[in-house]
């Protein structure tokens, strides 16, 4: 065969082979960018849909939360300039002890104390009539009074009703504690047990503690910090007891009986004691009560003896 013609064949069967391996990279070129296109699109779609959500799930939150909550965050965070560190960090410790009502921080809290005074001074503004100078001196300063230590008020209430709550349920959950590690489960499971089964202020604490050991901190450090959470001398004496055990290498269910024991014991004396104090408590009122009805029976009778005049 003529040597031109198989060079003529060979050129051509190479551009055929180039010819199809670039028809098969533009092929393949165009469906990628089509696939792309696709996931750019639907990817683009997701994300508007996930916008649109947020969006209406945020439209869907109250008025306070979208709107005065971030300005009242943003004066805090200006105020806090001015505010003392030793009044934050009281203030920060005291809301922990609360339980972080409304996510509260001390600058929030400290915007809220001023809203209250500035709120007070306003109504007490709007509300002059034709009371004498001396009745809107005192309606002022009450007012002032009022939105200086009323938000305490509220704060010392919740704290004082999370301790009582607190106080009231670490005995039952001692002896839940002592009847699963008895049972044979560990101090940890044991304790992810009476989470479940007991709901309350003190198993909100120990959820808490829990989490935060299964991150990796210590027991000791998150009893520590549960401790910092909460001031109920009872709960602070178990979680020392519980530290000292397992430093010292005592059976954590003999500790637990004997804090349970205690616990049950202290109870009991409490309410001893406020059933000894009851009788004191009504002697106030007891009184109130019988001069009352003194007034009530015998108001009638002097006022009949002073018109009819025998006493001149």
């Amino acid at each position: 065969m003529d040597p031109t013609i198989l060079q003529i064949a060979a050129v051509g069967s190479v551009v055929g082979l180039v010819g199809l391996a670039t028809f098969a990279v533009a092929t393949g070129l165009s469906s990628a960018r089509a696939t792309t296109k696709d996931r750019l699109a639907t990817y683009g779609r997701r994300i508007a849909a996930q916008v649109d959500a947020n969006r209406d799930a945020e439209m869907e939150r109250p008025f306070a939360e979208r709107v005065i909550a971030p300005i009242v965050e943003r004066l805090g965070g200006a105020f806090s300039r001015w505010t003392p560190v030793s009044w934050i960090d009281r203030t920060e410790l005291r809301l922990m002890m609360a339980g972080n009502p409304g996510n509260l921080d001390a600058s929030t809290f400290a915007i809220i104390k001023v809203g209250a005074v500035v709120g007070g001074i306003v109504i007490w503004g709007l509300a002059q009539g034709g009371q004498d100078p001396g009745m809107k001196v005192l309606m002022l300063g009450l007012l002032v009074f009022g939105g200086v230590f009323g938000p305490d008020a509220w704060l010392n209430r919740i704290i004082n009703d999370r301790n009582v709550a607190i106080r009231t349920q670490l005995p039952d959950v001692l002896d839940l504690l002592v009847i699963s590690v008895e049972a044979g489960l560990g101090f940890d499971a044991a304790l992810a047990r009476v989470v479940k089964v007991v709901p309350g202020v003190l198993s909100d604490e120990f959820h808490r503690m829990i989490q935060e050991t299964r991150v990796g901190v210590a027991r000791r450090t998150a009893m520590r910090n549960l401790r910092d959470r909460t001031n109920v001398d009872e709960l602070r004496g178990f979680l020392l007891a519980m530290m000292q055990a397992e430093a010292f290498g005592v059976s954590i269910s003999r500790t637990l009986r004997v804090q349970a024991d205690e616990m049950r014991i202290k109870r009991r004396q409490i309410a001893q004691e406020k059933a000894h104090a009851a009788p004191v408590k009504l002697i106030g009122p007891l009184v109130l009560l019988i001069m009352v009805i003194f007034i009530v029976l015998l108001g009638p009778a002097v006022l009949s003896i002073q018109e009819s005049g025998l006493f001149g």
